[in-house]
């Protein structure tokens, strides 16, 4: 089997194939990283029939951990989409926090919609509410649109049941609830961090918002509006029964006269991600106004089709890391990198390659993970704490930086009437001033938590 820099070379080979085959061949990211694991496997001396056999079980192995979660995922982004309640979300925050501060209400908008439903879909949802805010609020689109589109982004490379963070925990093998109350933690200064980008930067550029729709006219194609507390629950519930079961896992760290016994076997059944996300969908059914099979069937259908090529590249990063936990790189790390330092860093500069290379936020989250995933010794972050930092550190790194091989850009540049020039200066700056703030956060806490923990 090879080892050392020729293993090291093959490895970055292996990238690069990646990197060519998705963004110069047009091969999906679900062959291309499936192809990836064989070849390396092969390449670097594995015997073919465990090469085959850690394909197959580092593809179940992940799907069989998080594919309920990303499927219950998106039925709850389905019925917010379809039942109107991210409309609702939007005006419930706007009413609290005022409409001079418009611009922060679509950028926490964003990021509340975007835990359980893709950035891009979430874009799109949400582009004729933006045209009539900032039609009403005197701004320009630009604003409103690199806001919106900033919030939406920080909470879909952050914050679990997105596909990225929550892959990337089970690649890694980080525990779910702490990723997604970390992600939480991480992304709350970050999208005020976004909406100040748009506020002083992204308003330099006036779009005129031209709405095709009023909100009361975008209220009307939905019919009756469910109700605000219905339309944060299904977001809201599986967050808290998530925290709840991680705080239980830990007992004597909390609080052990509390949480002991039927309670905590209890806690840690519903905080399980995958039941946490099941209770959340059938919440999302009640919200919806006309309860009919319409939703239990078409919707939940949708939704399903819309998981299964996530699910598809997820399995397939899930292989390609087995692969190369299989391969002996933890000893050329320690040599090289080992008593660097760099741990944390190392994650996201990886990443953020990938992501200017690739494009796609979630294969590069996916494939930096896989790469990631057998170093943690050898980076000094192979405890829980570091294993969740490290998920946290890749998504920062799958933000920089969006241009324009990222199908994401140009949804922005579309539904907002952007040049792409102004694109370029209005939000993939953008998208690099918010990796490289997060990745500074990141390692603030992280140190913050090694003095507490």
């Amino acid at each position: 089997m090879l080892e050392g820099l020729p293993l090291v070379l093959l490895l970055a080979a292996s990238v690069a194939f990646i990197i060519i085959a998705t963004a110069k061949l047009d091969l999906h990211a679900f062959l291309a990283l499936l192809i990836a694991a064989y070849l390396t496997g092969l390449a670097a001396g594995i015997d073919p029939a465990e090469v085959a056999s850690l394909v197959t079980s580092g593809f179940g192995g992940i799907l069989g951990y998080i594919g309920i979660v990303i499927i219950a995922g998106t039925i709850i982004g389905t019925c917010l989409e379809r039942s109107g309640a991210a409309i609702v979300i939007a005006e419930t925050i706007l009413d609290y926090v005022g409409e001079e501060y418009t611009t922060q209400v679509m950028a926490i908008t964003g990021s509340f919609v975007s835990i359980p439903v893709f950035c891009d879909s979430g874009f799109v949802i949400f582009s004729g509410l933006n045209r009539s805010l900032a039609e009403r609020s005197g701004l320009s689109l630009s604003t409103l649109g690199v806001a919106l589109a900033g919030g939406l982004y920080v909470t879909h490379v952050f914050v679990p049941p997105t596909p990225g963070p929550i892959a990337a925990a089970g690649i890694i093998g980080a525990d779910i609830g702490l990723v997604m109350l970390a992600g939480i933690i991480v992304s709350a200064p970050i999208v005020f961090v976004a909406a100040l980008w748009a506020d002083k930067v992204a308003s330099n550029y006036h779009i005129d918002p031209d709405p095709e729709m009023t909100i009361e006219e975008i209220k009307d194609e939905y019919g009756r509006m469910p109700s605000r507390a219905a339309s944060f629950a299904p977001l809201l519930i599986p967050i808290l029964l998530i925290a709840l079961g991680s705080i239980a896992a830990f007992p004597e760290a909390a609080n052990p006269e509390l949480i002991t016994g039927p309670l905590q076997r209890w806690l840690l059944f519903i905080g399980d991600p995958a039941v946490a996300l099941l209770i959340g969908a059938f919440i999302a059914f009640a919200i919806v106004p006309d309860f009919s099979s319409k939703v239990t069937d078409d919707w939940v259908s949708d939704g399903i089709k819309s998981a299964a090529v996530i699910l598809a590249v997820t399995g397939a990063g899930g292989a390609f890391g087995e692969v190369l936990s299989a391969l002996p790189l933890q000893n050329f790390i320690t040599d090289t990198l080992g008593g660097l330092g760099i741990g944390l860093l190392a994650a996201f500069v990886v990443a953020a390659a990938m992501k200017t290379a690739l494009g796609s936020s979630t294969v590069a989250i996916l494939t930096t993970a896989s790469l990631v995933a057998p170093l943690l010794g050898s980076l000094g972050l192979n405890t829980e704490l570091g294993r969740v930092f490290t998920v946290l550190a890749i998504g920062a790194g799958s933000m920089t930086v969006s241009h324009a091989n990222d199908s994401y850009f140009w949804i922005i540049t579309e539904f907002s009437d952007m040049e792409t020039a102004t694109a370029y200066q209005a939000w993939t700056l953008a998208t690099l001033v918010l990796g490289v703030t997060s990745i500074i956060w990141i390692v603030i806490l992280q140190n913050i938590a090694g003095v507490i923990f």
